[in-house]
């Protein structure tokens, strides 16, 4: 059997469009042109709210010139007098005009409400920004500071400060907006938690961003919507405590105008006059109201740019701390190459927790400067997990165990500075899943132009350029279009396209492809293999390719690494591996390969599942019991890695070690 039958794709590069996309689909530029006014326009509640907001704002401002009375001045000859040609919406006891009072008042109102509201957004933001995104002592710490905010009662704490500060508004408004941000922060830091597991997170990690780019440019925008909400919810809160204090008595001082003095005169004549408090409480209700309104109508159209009604939003595990400690393996000694980009010595992960399972078990493999080494295997047997660990993004509820990464002289396991040095600007990353690899609320030409300033500290035009020049170099047609579009405006060829622009932003000397042609059709995938060969060989990269398919292996690869249940269980050239596996693993892959089948035969298949990792054991072969092959000698101790000839190693007690000299 030989490599090329298996590779059912054809490895050369084409130069085809990867993917149509809408002719008809306005371009990131056009949708920008369109200012977010002419699409609140579009929304008639949304408008309404906006006049009415906008109409109470500019009579608070220009409150002097629309009042056509003095707020103070008393007419005791029009006492409660109802509207009148003379008096629009009528006058109180003291023969006061009411709109004149409502203009004026409205001043202290809406500037309480702003302080409370500023106050509010930014603790409630920044706090749930930084536990949400960094977790760990932060988290714990911001925390503890919401769960005693949450014990205070705010009432009793706003009546001793009015007590402490009589007369002063701000400084209670100030502190209502400090009690207030404990529920905005949990908000905020449970939809960070979500953004942040998200792909196109995990890649502008990769891509070298800093923590506090990755919060402001890509996190912040995706909480942009639930902040409306919540602010526009907060303000009409607000309006309605402020009001309700100024009932009482306490902030602003009489005879002072107020939207809740005014209230509180019209309660006490409502036996004599209702009308009283039909303008004030109308005022306080239409203006909560409106402050939803519009914050819900914001929303969406804040969001129209870059969230069609269609667009996927599927969440990703986030990354985790990776906690060096010891550990012990088979696997036999390596010779240390002077050409390897990568080495992985004895590699073990596990879960966090006090029940602890080991997923990745011991792991060692190295990737030398212009190879493909492909790691290969059925989901759930650590394949993906073992490169994320390379790359210190392991999911939140795992860490690094055991062993030690080298990239060249780096110890990427050193701590967390020394995998920001590497990443993007000597590690690339292409994620099986381009849709979720970049951010929805940026075009792809931005993302890219980004990630190129961050590494090479170009101007904003230079490095436009270079992303144009970039997203020529993989294939795309029309790159300065593309360059302009949203990820839902692209197909899923042109996305993958993207991402692997993004990921050679920074010249790396390692690219990591994890599934790069997952639910991509034959042609596009042929064209991607292609793309990625030949990127490697113009660069003369090294590269991982997470796969479990055969063929895509004999397309690319120079050399396998087989893993099953967490560990490796052959590795070898593709050639030697392709035309004589060792371990039944390996064969029973192979066999199942669609290209191998038959016409009118059935297609061989592995019998059962990869158990879970909490039901691997170390005590026998982990793939004895689908096994078919399996001998008492399999279950009876643990299998080692064993050198079977100078190229290849297998941990099977029926592959045949040749009498091979072991390295020293």
């Amino acid at each position: 059997m030989s490599a090329r039958s298996l590779g059912t794709l054809d490895p050369e590069s084409r130069d085809g469009h990867s993917g149509a996309t809408d002719p008809s689909a306005p371009s990131g530029g056009d949708r920008r042109r369109e200012s977010m006014v002419r699409r609140l326009i579009r929304r008639p509640v949304g408008v309404v709210a906006g006049v009415w907001l906008l109409l109470v704002i500019v009579g608070a401002v220009f409150a002097p010139l629309l009042a056509p009375y003095d707020p103070e001045n008393q007419d005791l000859s029009v006492v409660l007098s109802g509207p009148t040609g003379t008096h629009l919406l009528g006058t109180d006891p003291l023969g006061r005009d009411v709109l004149s009072q409502l203009l004026y008042g409205a001043r202290p109102t809406l500037l309480g409400v702003l302080c409370a509201l500023v106050t509010w957004l930014i603790l409630g933001t920044t706090l749930g920004l930084i536990g949400g995104y960094m977790g760990g002592i932060a988290d714990s710490a911001i925390g503890r500071i919401v769960d005693l905010l949450l014990s205070l009662p705010p009432l009793v704490i706003l009546l001793v400060v009015f007590a402490v500060f009589p007369g002063s508004l701000y400084v209670p408004m100030a502190l209502l907006g400090v009690i207030a941000s404990a529920g905005l922060v949990r908000v905020v830091r449970s939809v960070t938690l979500t953004v942040r597991e998200e792909l196109y997170i995990r890649a502008a990690r990769v891509a070298g961003l800093s923590h506090l780019r990755i919060i402001v440019r890509h996190v912040f925008p995706r909480i942009s919507s639930t902040l409306i909400v919540q602010a526009s919810l907060f303000a009409g809160v607000a309006l309605v405590i402020e009001s309700g204090l100024a009932f009482l008595g306490f902030g602003v001082v009489l005879p002072n105008p107020s939207w809740g003095g005014v209230i509180q005169e019209a309660s006490q004549v409502l036996p004599r006059s209702a009308w009283l408090l039909v303008p004030s409480g109308g005022a306080v209700g239409l203006t909560v109201v409106a402050f939803v309104l519009l914050g819900n109508a914001v929303r969406d159209v804040s969001t129209a740019d870059w969230a069609p009604s269609q667009l996927s939003r599927r969440t990703r595990r986030s990354a985790g701390p990776a906690i060096p400690s010891e550990g012990s393996s088979d696997t036999p000694p390596r010779m240390p190459s002077p050409d390897a980009v990568l080495s992985v010595e004895e590699l073990s992960v596990e879960t966090i927790g006090p029940n602890s399972v080991q997923v990745v078990t011991d792991v060692s493999f190295t990737v030398n400067r212009g190879e493909t080494v492909a790691v290969l295997g059925e989901s759930g047997c650590g394949k993906t997990v073992t490169t994320l660990a390379v790359l210190g993004l392991l999911p939140s509820g795992m860490r690094r165990s055991a062993g030690r990464v080298m990239l060249g002289e780096t110890d990427l396991t050193a701590g967390p500075s020394a995998l920001e040095s590497v990443r993007g600007r000597r590690v690339g990353y292409v994620a099986q899943e381009p849709m979720l690899s970049l951010d929805p609320t940026y075009t792809v030409g931005s993302q890219i132009a980004e990630a190129v300033r961050r590494h090479h500290g170009l101007s904003r035009r230079d490095a436009r350029l270079r992303a144009v020049e970039l997203l020529a170099a993989v294939n795309i047609r029309e790159p300065e279009t593309t360059a302009r579009r949203y990820t839902h405006q692209l197909s899923g060829g042109m996305l993958q396209r993207c991402v692997i622009a993004l990921a050679l932003s920074g010249d790396p000397e390692l690219l990591i492809a994890d599934e790069p042609t997952t639910a991509l059709d034959v042609t596009v995938q042929a064209e991607i293999l292609g793309l990625l060969r030949r990127i490697q060989k113009e660069r003369g990269m090294a590269m991982i390719l997470v796969t479990h398919d055969w063929g895509v292996v004999a397309s690319v690869a120079d050399r396998a690494v087989v893993m099953y249940a967490g560990e490796i269980v052959e590795e070898a050239p593709v050639s030697a591996l392709v035309s004589d596996p060792r371990h039944p693993y390996a064969r029973a892959l192979i066999a199942s390969h669609p290209a191998l089948a038959s016409r009118g035969e059935r297609l061989p298949a592995i019998g059962g599942s990869v158990p879970p990792a909490g039901l691997w054991t170390r005590t026998a072969c982990r793939f004895a019991p689908r096994c078919i092959e399996a001998s008492e000698e399999c279950r009876r101790g643990p299998v080692p890695l064993t050198m079977v000839d100078a190229e290849r190693l297998a941990r099977c007690v029926h592959a045949s070690p040749s009498p091979v000299e072991m390295p020293q």
